[in-house]
């Protein structure tokens, strides 16, 4: 038996399908924007902006799952590509015989540093230019009360890293 608790009213579907559809528009549009422009893919963007953000460019490859929300077996395989292409280098950590680090190369360092203005201008031009200032102040806040109720939601992230150990 379905009840009208068990079904959206008009205003929240409305609320659904505007939200749902600008997400999958406005990330097929950044995603083919960042593409052409840089030859990077989301996933690329992700990696390496996460490295260029870490100390010395370093990071475990379960640092990078936490931070780019990728799957194991995903994150290998496209690190892999990656290295595969000069962007990423797999190193020894020190003092540890089976741990490894992924580093920004110096190729994927001048890909990342091409491309964040260009990602800056793809967020301007498909975000924060087509709304007036409180607008922009809504979305913010909206975005931030969603954002709080989704991480109350989820398991604690793992303790930082001390190192290779």
């Amino acid at each position: 038996m379905n009840s009208t608790a068990d079904h959206l009213t008009a205003r929240e579907d409305r609320a659904w399908r505007a939200f749902f559809e600008t997400q999958v528009l406005f990330w097929r549009r950044l995603g083919q924007q960042l593409q052409q422009d840089t030859g990077l893919s989301e996933p690329d963007f992700a990696i390496l902006s996460a490295l260029e953000q870490a100390p010395e460019h370093r990071l475990r490859a379960f640092e990078l799952s936490d931070v780019t929300q990728f799957e194991k077996s995903r994150l290998h395989h496209h690190l892999n590509r990656m290295i595969g292409r000069g962007l990423l280098t797999r190193e020894q950590c020190p003092g540890s015989s089976r741990g490894t680090v992924i580093a920004l190369g110096p190729e994927g360092l001048a890909a990342i540093t091409a491309a964040i203005p260009r990602r800056a201008a793809h967020i301007r031009q498909w975000l924060t230019d087509p709304l007036d200032d409180g607008q922009l102040d809504a979305l913010t806040e909206i975005s931030e009360t969603m954002l709080g109720r989704l991480r109350a939601t989820d398991a604690p992230p793992a303790p930082p890293s001390a190192g290779c150990a």
